[in-house]
C-alpha cells in the first residue's frame, strides 16, 4: 500500500529531523517530547496515581492508570515505553496509555525506567523487572490480580517487554506473565549494522530507511555497554537460543518502518518455538505510530487490535 495520506500530510508538515547522532540528548529528548501534539485528546480515567517500586538504584516510578470500568481486583499491563532506549518519560506517553487503560478494562502500569546513556544495559530492563514484581508482590494493596499481569511496550519498550519476558522465564523471578505486547520491536543489532542494505525481498533500503537504520545504530550503541553485549538475549531477544515457553506474543509491525522485518522475524522464531503468536502488519504506517491517532485515522487501529487480542488473554484464569 501506499503511505497513508494522512500521515504522509503530517510528516510533511513536521519536516525531516536532523540525526540522532547530531543533536545532544537535550534535544534529541525534547523533540520526542512532541508527539504529544499528534495523539489527540486523553480519555478519562477514573484514577491516575504514581507508586514506588523498590529498584537497584532506588525506587522507580510506576504510573497507574484505572479506567472506570475495571474490576476488583484488575489484570494490569505492565508498560515500557519506546524512545531509543535514550529518552521518552511518563507524561509523553499519557494520553495513548490511558486509552489502552480504557480500551482493556485493565490498570496500565507506566515504568519510568532509567534511560541510556547514562544508564546502559541492562538497567533498564531491571527496573521494568523490577515494577512488574512488585505490582504482583503488591498487589493486594494496589487492588489487581497477580495472576493477570501482561507486560508490553513500543520499540525500545518492546525490546524491553520480550527481554522482560525472557528474563522472567529463566530466573523464575515470577509472576506468571500472561501476554506480551511487543509493538515493533528492535530484537537484534544486525537490522541497524552498516551491511544491513537490503530486506529479506531482496529491495534495497530507501533514503529514509538507510537514515532510521543511522539512528537505529546510534540508538544500540547508547543503549549497550559495549560491542559484545549485542550477543546478550536480554539486549538483544533474538539471539536468545530458546524461545519456548514464553508467555503469547502480540506482535504489531508497521509497513514504512525498518524495524518490520525485525519484528516479523522475531514473531516467526517464536511461533517456531510454540509460542502463540497474533502478528499484524499495519500497511500505511511508519513507526511511532501509536502516537499519531489525533492527527492520522487509521491509526487509531492499533489500540483498538491491541486491545481485542489482549482482553481475553487478560480474562479470569
Amino acid at each position: 500500500m501506499p503511505l497513508d495520506p494522512d500521515l504522509q500530510a503530517l510528516l510533511a508538515e513536521s519536516g525531516d529531523a536532523p540525526p540522532l547522532e547530531s543533536m545532544s540528548l537535550e534535544e534529541a529528548r525534547a523533540l520526542t517530547r512532541g508527539v504529544v501534539a499528534w495523539q489527540g485528546e486523553a480519555v478519562q480515567v477514573a484514577d491516575v496515581r504514581d507508586v514506588y517500586a523498590p529498584g537497584e538504584a532506588g525506587p522507580v516510578t510506576v504510573r497507574l492508570y484505572r479506567p472506570f470500568d475495571a474490576p476488583s481486583p484488575a489484570p494490569v499491563l505492565v508498560w515500557a515505553h519506546a524512545g531509543g532506549w535514550i529518552r521518552g518519560d511518563l507524561d509523553t506517553w499519557d494520553t495513548p496509555l490511558k486509552d489502552l487503560a480504557h480500551r482493556t478494562s485493565a490498570v496500565v502500569a507506566s515504568v519510568d525506567y532509567r534511560l541510556a546513556p547514562e544508564t546502559r544495559f541492562p538497567g533498564a530492563l531491571h527496573d521494568v523487572v523490577a515494577a512488574l514484581r512488585y505490582i504482583a508482590r503488591d498487589a493486594v494493596e494496589l487492588d489487581v490480580d497477580p495472576q493477570r499481569i501482561a507486560i508490553g511496550g513500543d520499540s525500545s519498550g518492546g525490546n524491553l517487554a520480550a527481554a522482560t519476558a525472557l528474563m522472567v522465564r529463566d530466573l523464575n523471578l515470577g509472576p506468571q506473565i500472561v501476554a506480551q505486547v511487543l509493538i515493533h520491536p528492535p530484537t537484534d543489532p544486525a537490522y541497524a549494522a552498516p551491511s544491513f542494505i537490503r530486506h529479506a525481498d531482496g529491495r534495497p533500503l530507501d533514503d529514509s530507511e538507510l537514515r532510521q537504520r543511522d539512528d537505529m545504530r546510534y540508538l544500540w550503541s547508547q543503549y549497550l555497554p559495549s560491542p559484545y553485549a549485542a550477543d546478550h538475549p536480554y539486549a538483544a531477544p533474538m539471539r536468545a537460543a530458546n524461545l519456548s515457553g514464553l508467555p503469547p506474543a502480540i506482535v504489531a509491525t508497521a509497513e514504512f518502518d525498518l524495524l518490520r522485518e525485525d519484528g516479523e522475524r522475531f514473531a516467526a522464531r517464536l511461533a517456531e518455538a510454540g509460542v502463540p503468536v497474533r502478528l499484524r502488519r499495519f500497511d500505511g504506517m511508519t513507526h511511532s505510530f501509536l502516537h499519531f491517532a489525533g492527527r492520522v485515522p487509521a491509526a487509531k487501529a492499533l489500540p483498538e487490535w491491541i486491545a481485542a487480542e489482549l482482553e481475553p488473554l487478560l480474562r479470569s484464569p
